[in-house]
């Protein structure tokens, strides 16, 4: 009897025993199964298409003057005048600086006596013909007397034109004497001052003369981005080429933007073996005097490419100079995709290869994603925007 209160007694502790092991098996299933939900990450995924993208790009640059002029003499002699100063702006044709002109003057002074003299002397030799003709005619005088007095007339013309070329040579000398301004712009550094002695040979310059109202903007570009934009182009002559790019812009050291949009001039023929570059000009208009030759800047072009396939940077994982993305395949698989990448568009990168239309790829998380991994796709992403701005 006292058996059978045990066994009912137990009854009650075993049932409750199991009831409790039957709701912690069914708590542990349920918590395995979020577990393993929250092991799949919830992503957005996007298509990619094809689109035109407009991609911007900047080089630095140096400015010149669209004339640069090394002003130096043309004759030997003591610096005597200086009439302009540095940074001023001057006309075509202005004196900037004035030679000791006392040696020349003298001999174009003496040049010019010898050219009198000689015309004078080609004067008497006229005489001594215009004398002789009728004489020779009637034949009052031999013929050999006109043929002699001829012969000193040529001889005196050829003086004549000796004395005006010299004369002429000794007044274009004097002329370099005063040094003038052959194009309107602004004075560069003055290294000399009054009383420097200076020639015709000297390596050194007076100043630098800048005309500024037009600054060409030398830049490089390296072969590569010229291959890409030559191929915008296909087919174009290199003057067609030149009329079809777009206006370019000048960004300033301070990071301002030039007023004046600017074009593409010219391209070198060839490239710089040393630097794999080829070498371009633009032309600004700078009628407001801005600019100044030695300014520095950064050339922005601007180019279009045309049914190109695009990605946000977003998406992207750099490592060890590749770009990857992480293709979305068959049971929300991603797999890790290396794709090379032919220009940046905005926040926008353009593919060259690696991708083709109609992927689908993870837009955000994916610097800790890894490949192989499985998400859950969400679609609410646009496509990459192809402003390029």
């Amino acid at each position: 009897m006292q058996n059978l209160k045990h066994i009912f007694f137990r009854i009650p502790v075993v049932i409750g025993m199991l009831f409790l092991l039957l709701f912690t098996g069914c708590g542990v299933g349920a918590g395995s199964k979020n577990a393993q939900k929250k092991e799949q990450p919830v992503l957005s995924v996007m298509t990619v298409t094809r689109s035109d993208a407009r991609v911007t790009s900047e080089y630095s640059a140096l400015l010149e003057g669209k004339v640069n002029v090394e002003i130096r003499p043309q004759v030997d002699g003591t610096l005597q005048k200086i009439y302009v100063e540095e940074g001023s702006f001057v006309k075509a044709g202005q004196p900037l600086f004035k030679i000791d002109d006392r040696m020349y003057r003298e001999q174009y002074h003496s040049a010019l006596a010898a050219q009198h003299a000689a015309e004078a002397r080609l004067a008497v030799a006229k005489l001594d013909v215009d004398k002789l003709v009728p004489l020779v005619q009637n034949n009052v005088v031999s013929d050999i007397q006109l043929k002699i007095a001829q012969a000193n007339y040529n001889a005196t013309l050829a003086s004549v034109e000796q004395g005006t070329a010299g004369a002429n040579s000794a007044r274009v000398s004097l002329g370099y004497t005063v040094i003038k301004a052959p194009v309107s712009g602004y004075i560069g550094k003055i290294p000399l001052r009054l009383g420097s002695l200076v020639s015709k040979n000297q390596s050194q310059w007076l100043t630098l003369l800048s005309d500024v109202s037009e600054v060409c903007a030398s830049f490089s570009m390296s072969e590569l981005d010229y291959i890409l934009f030559r191929q915008q182009y296909a087919g174009a002559s290199m003057q067609l080429m030149l009329q079809r790019v777009a206006p370019v812009s000048l960004i300033m050291a301070d990071g301002s933007r030039f007023s004046e949009k600017g074009r593409l001039a010219t391209i070198s023929g060839q490239f710089d073996q040393s630097t794999g570059s080829v070498r371009l000009r633009a032309l600004f208009p700078n009628h407001q005097g801005v600019l100044r030759a030695g300014n520095s800047g950064q050339v922005e072009i601007e180019s279009v490419y045309h049914d190109v396939l695009l990605v946000p940077q977003a998406s992207t994982v750099e490592l060890q100079d590749k770009v990857f993305v992480f293709l979305l395949k068959k049971g929300n698989k991603v797999k890790k995709q290396v794709i090379s990448v032919l220009a940046k568009s905005g926040n926008n990168y353009l593919v060259n290869s690696g991708l083709q239309q109609g992927d689908t790829i993870v837009v955000v998380g994916v610097d800790k994603l890894q490949d192989g991994a499985v998400i859950t796709p969400v679609r609410n992403v646009p496509a990459a925007s192809n402003t390029g701005q």
